[in-house]
């Protein structure tokens, strides 16, 4: 069963195209706050996005920008502007395929599970973790945000993504540093509260600001 994300601002026409997605197995979530597609995009984790290229704030264009800067999972655009020119910047902007509108369900099908075969018989997609707009990109240990990627240090990573995988619960101290060295006999705590403070700035510098909150004697939470 493959999770498919719709994004369409015509509620009547993504219903119709949930419905017959789902007759053949799969799961859909359609999108209802155009505002922050990422943040839906993340916390869903589809396999593949149907994206309507006219929407409310930003069109599907941006959106499939967006989506690039942090996966490779397969994007269909569709729209009712079907001439040459719009389906030649569809593919040109990290779309794989096309379907135009008025959207004949039966192609929609055919077209979703060539996509499906060719995109998983290949490769999976890069896990990730997100928060206030921020993606962590577990493959590649980098973390985007507002379209910039931050690299990040070998104990900065170990940090967020210990932080971002219990977020909204404070994580020891205790917890941290046995996430961070392991393999060391002893560590002075002080090297911990010296890496925190780095990744606050570099966070802070790319304009995350109090993203991670000290909690005086138990630790550090992400909320």
């Amino acid at each position: 069963m493959y999770r498919i994300m719709i994004i369409e601002d015509d509620a009547s026409m993504a219903k119709a195209m949930g419905r017959q997605i789902e007759a053949w197995g799969n799961e859909v979530r359609c999108v209802e706050d155009f505002r922050d597609i990422i943040h839906a995009f993340v916390e869903y984790d589809p396999h593949m996005v149907l994206m309507d290229i006219m929407l409310p704030f930003f069109n599907g264009y941006h959106w499939c920008g967006e989506i690039r800067r942090i996966s490779n999972v397969p994007v269909i655009f569709i729209s009712s502007a079907s001439d040459n020119m719009n389906i030649v910047m569809a593919m040109n902007m990290g779309g794989d395929d096309f379907i135009p509108k008025p959207v004949d369900l039966d192609v929609m099908m055919a077209k979703i599970q060539a996509v499906l075969r060719r995109t998983y018989d290949m490769a999976g997609k890069a896990p990730m973790l997100e928060h206030r707009g921020a993606v962590l990109n577990l493959n590649n240990t980098s973390l985007t945000y507002n379209g910039e990627r931050l690299e990040l240090t070998r104990n900065e990573f170990r940090i967020l993504q210990t932080l971002l995988e219990n977020k909204g619960r404070i994580v020891s101290r205790d917890t941290l540093m046995t996430k961070l060295w392991q393999m060391d006999s002893y560590v002075e705590e002080n090297t911990l509260t010296v890496n925190v403070t780095r990744l606050r700035k570099k966070l802070e510098a790319a304009g995350l600001t109090d993203f991670i909150t000290t909690k005086v004697g138990s630790g550090y939470i992400v909320e």
